[in-house]
């Protein structure tokens, strides 16, 4: 199977974090693509724009940008159309829709975004919360969280909250272990949304094996073991079951998806509230 080769320059005049969500967005959605990803975040001079536009020269292919100069943006554009290259601005359709429908033109504010503002700093108190509260760890203040995880291990507890987190949701996670049961506390949380992920036993088996050889461990243990696996996760979602908790199964869901998942069934509780 031959692959098409494909040069991708991504210019931002800010961190790049939205531009680089979009393009792996889109790649997604094609096969056999070998991407040669040039990323160019913080572009806020003509200076520096020239020295890459000597490598989009060198290594031509798709130009992405998020920069909000308009001087800067006419001379990429300027020489992306010399060069026979298409340069595509993903925000501009939204930005136009929505200057159309304020009645007001967008501030051209390098990085607005990453404003320093309440909403930043909740989200670097969830991160920090969330991190001191992985894997069963300070059960005594899971009554703060917004969210709590419950699963088998390599369920995606752990990647799951940090997502939440950078969200800006304070969330806990915790291993449900068939031979340690978890803290009585667990069972009696008032505050917040307690969710259970489950996944099948072979994408478990899958993961775990996956793990203990990347810790240069032999595989052969009991937590690979099918039929002690598939009691694991049967345990966890009796558990589940007889406690009332939302489930979401994520043997095919990304992490992404899963964290969405959550977070509609917290804005649904929210709302009903």
């Amino acid at each position: 199977m031959t692959l098409t080769r494909l040069h991708l320059h991504l210019l931002s005049d800010s961190t790049g974090e939205t531009l680089e969500n979009i393009a792996k967005a889109a790649l997604a959605q094609f096969d056999d693509v070998e991407t040669v990803r040039h990323f160019w975040p913080m572009v806020r001079t003509e200076a520096h724009l020239e020295r890459i536009l000597q490598e989009i020269a060198q290594n031509p292919g798709l130009v992405v940008y998020t920069l909000v100069n308009p001087a800067t943006r006419r001379i990429l554009e300027t020489r992306c159309s010399t060069l026979g290259l298409p340069a595509v601005a993903p925000l501009d359709p939204v930005s136009d829709a929505l200057s159309a429908m304020l009645g007001q033109q967008a501030k051209a504010r390098p990085g607005r975004q990453h404003a320093l503002d309440a909403a930043y700093f909740a989200r670097v108190d969830a991160i920090q919360w969330t991190i001191a509260h992985d894997d069963g760890i300070a059960w005594e203040e899971w009554e703060e969280a917004d969210i709590l995880l419950a699963g088998v291990s390599r369920s995606s507890k752990t990647p799951t909250s940090i997502y939440l987190a950078n969200r800006g949701y304070k969330t806990a996670n915790i291993p449900i272990v068939v031979e340690s049961p978890p803290p009585r506390a667990l069972f009696a949380l008032r505050r917040p949304l307690v969710v259970g992920l489950t996944t099948s036993a072979d994408r478990l088996i899958q993961v775990r094996r996956n793990r203990l050889l990347s810790l240069n461990q032999q595989p052969d243990t009991p937590y690979v073991e099918e039929e002690a696996v598939q009691r694991e996760i049967a345990f966890a979602r009796r558990m589940f079951a007889d406690q009332g908790w939302p489930v979401i199964d994520v043997t095919r869901r990304s992490i992404e998806e899963t964290a969405a998942a959550v977070v509609s069934l917290f804005q649904q509780r929210r709302g009903g509230k």
